[in-house]
């Protein structure tokens, strides 16, 4: 069965949806990080940080299987490369998601605490992997 242009379309929304969850969790991380909140007051920015986690969170799960199957959709020459390349994805979004998922369980979100979320490697690393795979899609929707 092929892909039709409209199942690639509703893909790419949906890959851009996760995406865009995951790195908009990032900005308003560093943002909440600069406000110095020893606590959670529960309320304004304090209550978004739950939210935009949350979004990022539910973004991560199966990540690289949906990418994985984005790219099968696309027709590819050769899996072999983009499977060693979901490999990484899939450690990365896994230890990103492990990340997110011990703050969202603490009772309250310091600055502190998203600071060093924000410099976690685990998070940083999966957005380096989102960016290349992202430009690499987009040479195959030119090439479309």
């Amino acid at each position: 069965m092929s892909t039709t242009p409209a199942d690639l379309a509703e893909a790419r929304v949906q890959l851009n949806s996760r995406c865009d969850a995951i790195e908009e969790c990032y900005e308003f991380m560093l943002a909440y990080a600069g406000q110095g909140l020893a606590s959670e007051p529960g309320e304004g920015a304090a209550s978004q940080i739950r939210d935009f986690l949350k979004k990022c969170d539910g973004a991560l799960t199966g990540l690289a299987q949906f990418i994985t199957g984005f790219v099968g959709r696309l027709e590819v020459e050769s899996m072999a490369p983009y499977a060693a390349f979901m490999a990484v994805i899939e450690r990365d979004a896994k230890d990103a998601q492990a990340a997110v998922q011990i703050v969202l369980a603490q009772p309250s979100i310091s600055s502190q605490l998203v600071d060093n979320l924000n410099a976690s490697i685990h998070l940083r690393a999966l957005l380096t992997d989102l960016f290349l795979i992202d430009e690499i899609l987009k040479s195959h929707r030119r090439a479309d």
